[in-house]
């Protein structure tokens, strides 16, 4: 059984929430979130990111960045720009991209389970990534932005989520970038149970993106287990970690593109020659890759298509038939000297929503002299790594649309 719980959110009162919501803390610079704050004070940046309302050569992991944070968390519920429900709920928050929609679960997801491994993971996370969402979260005594989940769908949790947005919703806004947030308090008492009943018949859920911040709340839980010694009643905030829950079928997953500086040893036009080797090599329109195994390479201002040849068979190991590992195995290692990408400072990964007219552009502009566009990990490619414990290659996922932060707090007392 998988764990949803109902919390008690902070959140913002209704005329104030299309400005509070704001971007993720990992997907802006600090610099970035600095001119976001100059022209709206209500931003929830100021929590996440609040290095950005201090000095611009204050170090991020400066312990007066994480104490601003708090002060400016505190400023916000006595100004009265956040209020704490007066009752647990569980939330629902649909998002609308375009043509694509999603429907998502707001609930504490349970420590305890992430621990057992009935949450299941795809990356590795750093040590100092992980100590600084720590480090926010005990200053802020409080999970501030949610970690994205999915699972395999359900059709009755469907049902009820459907039902559970028939009300009129508490907030309803349109972002900068062009995307619908809707967000509905669960009040139905008959709801909230069936939704807790069908996901505890669940037996695992799948971290899509926030591992530093699900291990970091994990490892929050065991450090207050033991500080609070006898008193530890197993029902305490810290035990859970705010999470929005998506179904499987709804997730939408776009490419992490490559870009690289420089060929080594030859120019551009003679990469292709080698890749020849191993790829066929053929001259395409377009950049936007159209399935499974199929890259492609943009230089000297032409797109290529390159697929295996047929004495490379694709591996079978559910990692390495990822075409970013495809790419990583037969490319940028034995032919750009890439690796580790990682650390390199030869590559840069450029995420799919900005499209391969940015990559065009990047290369075009002398910047880069390589670009690769790759086709999307696919939600039964994510789930059969995790489900296997395995892990992918860094950078090879990109989730649109963003959760927004500042919508739902969860509170660790």
């Amino acid at each position: 059984m998988v764990r949803v719980r109902p919390f008690a959110a902070l959140r913002p009162v209704r005329e104030l929430a299309d400005k509070i919501a704001s971007p993720p803390y990992d997907v802006l610079k600090s610099d970035e979130a600095r001119a976001i704050i100059s022209k709206n004070e209500y931003s929830f940046l100021k929590v996440i990111k609040p290095e950005a309302t201090l000095s611009p050569d204050t170090d991020q992991y400066d312990q007066k960045v994480y104490q601003r944070g708090k002060e400016n968390l505190d400023a916000f519920r006595k100004a009265g720009w956040l209020r704490q429900d007066d009752k647990p709920h569980l939330y629902a928050y649909r998002q609308v991209m375009g043509n694509h929609s999603q429907l998502g679960l707001v609930a504490c997801a349970s420590t305890l389970d992430y621990e057992a491994d009935r949450i299941k993971k795809h990356e590795l996370t750093r040590e100092a990534k992980e100590k600084d969402r720590m480090t926010h979260i005990e200053t802020l005594n409080a999970q501030a932005g949610p970690v994205f989940l999915t699972y395999k769908a359900d059709r009755e949790v469907d049902t009820l989520m459907e039902q559970a947005t028939k009300g009129v919703p508490e907030y309803d806004f349109t972002d900068e970038l062009n995307v619908r947030h809707t967000f509905w308090v669960i009040e139905d008492e008959a709801i909230q149970n069936g939704i807790i009943g069908r996901f505890a018949q669940m037996d695992r859920m799948y971290v899509a993106d926030g591992h530093h911040r699900s291990a970091s709340a994990t490892a929050i839980m065991k450090k207050r287990r033991k500080d609070a010694g006898d008193a530890f009643t197993g029902n305490e905030e810290y035990e859970r970690f705010l999470s929005v829950i998506f179904p499987h079928d709804q997730m939408h997953i776009m490419p992490y593109n490559r870009v690289v500086k420089e060929v080594p040893e030859g120019k551009p036009d003679d990469l292709l020659k080698k890749l020849e080797k191993t790829f066929n090599v053929v001259r395409v329109e377009t950049g936007e890759s159209t399935g499974v195994h199929d890259m492609r390479i943009f230089t000297e201002g032409s797109w290529f298509k390159l697929t295996l040849s047929k004495a490379r068979s694709t591996p079978s190991d559910p990692v390495a038939s990822l075409d970013c590992a495809i790419l990583q195995q037969n490319i940028l290692e034995p032919f750009l000297g890439i690796a580790n990408p990682r650390t390199s400072d030869n590559i840069d990964f450029v995420g799919g929503i900005k499209g391969v007219t940015e990559l065009e552009g990047l290369v075009t502009s002398g910047e880069y002299q390589v670009a690769f566009s790759l086709y999307h990990v696919t939600i039964d490619q994510l789930m059969a790594i995790a489900d296997a414990g395995k892990i992918m290659p860094p950078k090879s996922t990109w989730f649109e649309p963003k959760l927004r932060s500042g919508v739902a707090v969860h509170l660790l007392d």
